[in-house]
């Protein structure tokens, strides 16, 4: 022990006595750890640490699948719910739940809420109890009881002052009464990510009980329920799934009108963490080898520190190993050298990955999950302490290998420089430091390229027409619920109301309403038959989106017409159906042919109590999902014959749409006072947020290719004046045997082309494989982009080209009299 602290003393005297080799080996360290702890903190975060579920491991969420058509996520009927329940023997338990929002009215303003009702045995499943009151009890989901409600502590704290007191008590939702029984814990989260059935909010404000009838397990329609599953212990995932196939195997055949052979049915099996991550899984693998990458480039440039330290050494070790010291002494020194400095670099990394998370959780977007769990806990405190001590490793060995190959005799004799620097540079000598300058290059070659090919995808997305104008339109959701709006036509009455008194507001140019906005994730489809179209064999129906549209809907979208009209004001309830289709929807069932006046009808084939629709336009396609997917054919129904209580609406300005927020709220106010508007935003404000998750991950990867790119440029400029400083002896003899300054500057920057090109060479070779594992991630970009494979190459050569020429022209100002002076 007595030994190993006399050279941490000696190794903090040693690197104390050189503070500018010091701050920069420790700030390249602080650099290469601090974002590996970053992006190691936030897929511990997301990845690693388990769901706050009791038994999280065993929990499952359940899909509905039709790939035939085109169904890959669906939800459940209550039909299916019991085909579950009842007929599989892997699961512990199931749960049913329903997303639902509330109008809460009252005392105080009114406020919608985002509620899920759920079967009594969710909570329990999950191991929650609440904090103050009880959960649901298991007779609770008959119908006839009294309507009970669970609290979230957010809103129990926000709404009721975190009253104790509030248990008994009476909470207006939807105009109905219901009566609080609990409030959940504050570490108790149900957000969208866990029960998609969500619509619209991001956590589960309120839960509700699901009193489900007694015809429940016959019903096949309205699937909209989420299904979520506990796995029996020692049952894989992989086990249920074979079992939950043979359940819709017998599904298929037993009931082939509501699941057609051309569907496929299958309920599919998911673990509940890799639902919640979704996609973000494939990310941050690629955010975590960026950032080891990062590392490696700052382990080399300190390396090369080290190295060029070593060799100004070689005189002091050669010294120490006369009086006595042994090889393994003077390694054993350079390499606590290295883990001070390494240690050093930790500490200062842990600092900036605090940082940096801070930054990623302001600027990081909403959509990615768990974003506000991400702490630096102890796995990354662990994680950062092992990276500090293998980087330690890693740059102490180059030094400490050359040191154990010193000539000691010679070491003594010299007292000056060598020429070993233009041999060096010519490629005959120093191997070590040019493979790892070579090496630094073609991990900067391969982030850069992957940032540019995330760069490139991104441009694209944006560059894609939604189909609609976002400039200037503000976006609103209303629901009509209440006493107040009992029946179709008060429903209908109120919104026919709302559109007179928002055409008085200056500066609007058009309002309208639709059910489901493009780019929110609201989303509705059903089946549909065509008339006089010969189905396939095994279909029953077409599957399409449904969206009700009121006012002027397309006109404040600038949604273009095609063909035919749009709704009016005779297009009322004792009318005939009608209804627009998009032009992806004409061409796919009417191609070559006029679609309007075709029918259609709601429903399968054979389903004859759903009025024929008949098409009066056509309209362009509209991105409803997101900007990179495309959508299933879809159509619009006049709401006006439709009724719908929930609605969109879009407002068309003529200026800046948040100067109408508050005119229209004044409107919606003085229309009624207890209807309560949520989710204002512009809807360029929507499409942006629609591609939060891409910018982010492009800037990540950006600011870590910039800083490997820095270091790059740093290591290359550092080799070649090193080397120049080392041959500035050679370089005066040549100038004085009639080497011209040009010579010189081309031998030296001959030099570092060649170790650039080297370099960028064989990451371009790495970055085919990385583009290859990126493809998922890109969008209207090859995974193998020749503008992209051929700008970071040149870039990079260019920037070599400029690292070099500074030593080169420094070298060619030698002044050859002082060289030969010294011969």
């Amino acid at each position: 022990m007595s030994i190993l602290l006399k050279d941490i003393r000696v190794a903090l005297r040693m690197l104390a006595a050189a503070p500018a080799f010091t701050l920069t080996a420790v700030l390249s360290l602080a650099i290469g750890i601090g974002v590996n702890t970053t992006i190691f903190s936030i897929v511990d975060g997301l990845l690693l640490r388990p769901l706050p579920y009791k038994d999280a491991e065993r929990l499952v969420i359940l899909w509905n699948r039709s790939p035939g058509l085109g169904i890959t996520e669906d939800w459940f009927s209550t039909a299916q719910y019991f085909d579950i329940k009842n007929g599989h023997h892997g699961f512990e338990q199931v749960a049913i739940a329903i997303g639902a929002n509330y109008n809460l009215t009252g005392s105080g303003e009114p406020e919608r809420l985002g509620a899920i009702r759920v079967s009594s045995n969710l909570l329990p499943m999950l191991g929650q109890q609440a904090a103050l009151g009880r959960t649901f009890a298991a007779d609770e989901d008959v119908p006839g009881r009294t309507a009970t409600a669970v609290l979230s502590y957010g809103t129990w704290t926000r709404r009721f002052g975190s009253d104790p007191a509030v248990l008994g008590k009476k909470v207006m939702l939807n105009g109905a009464p219901y009566e609080i029984v609990g409030v959940m814990p504050r570490s108790f989260s149900l957000p969208r990510e866990v029960m998609p059935t969500l619509d619209g909010a991001e956590q589960a404000e309120i839960l509700l009980p699901l009193p489900l009838p007694a015809n429940a397990a016959q019903n096949r329609d309205h699937e909209d329920y989420n299904i979520v599953g506990k796995l029996k212990r020692g049952v894989s995932v992989e086990q249920a799934q074979a079992e939950m196939d043979t359940i819709t195997a017998r599904l298929r055949h037993e009931f082939p009108e509501a699941y057609p052979p051309n569907g496929g049915l299958t309920f599919g099996i998911v673990p509940l963490l890799e639902q919640v991550v979704g996609n973000v899984r494939h990310t941050l693998y690629l955010l975590l080898g960026a950032v080891a990458f990062v590392l490696l480039i700052a382990c080399v440039n300190v390396a090369n520190l080290q190295l060029s330290r070593a060799v100004a050494r070689k005189k002091e070790f050669a010294v120490r190993t006369a009086l006595g010291a042994t090889p393994v002494r003077i390694l054993r020194q350079l390499l606590t050298e290295g883990v001070m400095l390494a240690l050093g670099g930790g500490s200062l990394g842990v600092l900036v990955a605090s940082i940096a998370l801070r930054c990623v959780r302001l600027l990081g977007p909403q959509s990615v999950p768990r974003l506000s769990d991400i702490e630096i806990g102890v796995p990354a405190l662990l994680f950062t302490f092992t990276v500090s001590i293998l980087s330690a490793i890693l740059f102490g060995l180059a030094p400490a290998l050359r040191v154990s190959r010193l000539d000691v005799q010679m070491a003594m004799q010299d007292n000056s420089r060598t020429s070993a620097g233009v041999s060096a540079i010519w490629g005959k000598g120093d191997s070590l430091r040019r493979f790892l300058v070579i090496g630094e290059i073609a991990l900067c070659t391969v982030v850069l390229i992957g940032a540019g090919l995330l760069i490139r995808s991104f441009a694209r997305v944006r560059d894609v027409d939604p189909g609609f104008n976002a400039r200037n339109v503000l976006t609103l959701e209303l629901t009509m619920t209440g006493e107040r709006y009992k029946d179709k036509f008060a429903v209908l009455g109120a919104y026919h109301d709302l559109w007179q008194r928002l055409e008085t507001l200056p500066g609007l140019g058009a309002a309208g309403a639709v059910t489901s906005l493009p780019l929110s994730q609201m989303f509705a489809w059903g089946p549909i038959t065509v008339e006089g179209r010969v189905p396939p064999s095994g279909e029953k129906f077409i599957n399409a989106d449904i969206r009700m549209v009121n006012g002027h809907y397309f006109q404040a979208m600038e949604i273009p017409l095609h063909a035919g009209r749009l709704f009016n004001d005779g297009d009322a309830l004792d009318k005939p159906s009608v209804a627009i289709v998009d032009d992806y929807m004409a061409q796919q069932l009417w191609p070559n042919q006029d679609p309007v006046g075709k029918r259609l009808h709601l429903g399968g084939i054979g389903e004859t109590d759903s009025p024929w629709i008949t098409v009066v336009g056509v309209i362009g396609r509209v991105k409803q999902y997101t900007l990179d997917s495309d959508a299933r054919i879809a159509f619009y129904l006049p709401q006006t014959q439709y009724v719908t209580r929930a609605m969109n609406v879009v407002l068309r300005s003529n200026n800046d749409p948040s100067t109408l927020a508050g005119a229209v709220k004044q409107q919606i106010h003085e229309l009624d006072p207890d209807l309560p508007l949520y989710n204002v935003t512009t809807m360029q404000q929507r499409l942006e947020k629609s591609l939060a998750r891409r910018r982010f991950v492009m800037l990540v990867l950006g600011v870590f290719a910039a800083i490997s790119f820095g270091l790059a440029v740093i290591g290359i400029y550092g080799l070649v004046a090193y080397l120049v400083g080392q041959g500035s002896r050679e370089l005066g003899i040549r100038l004085a045997l009639g080497a011209s300054r040009a010579n010189i500057m081309n031998l030296i920057v001959r030099g570092g082309l060649v170790l650039a090109v080297s370099g960028v060479g064989i990451g371009v070779i790495g970055a085919l494989v990385v583009g290859r594992l990126m493809r998922s991630l890109l969008y209207g970009v090859g995974s193998v982009d020749i503008a992209t494979f051929v700008a970071v190459p040149v870039l990079l050569t260019c920037t070599a080209f400029v690292a070099s020429v500074i030593p080169a022209r420094r070298a060619s100002r030698i002044d050859p009299t002082a060289s030969l002076r010294c011969e």
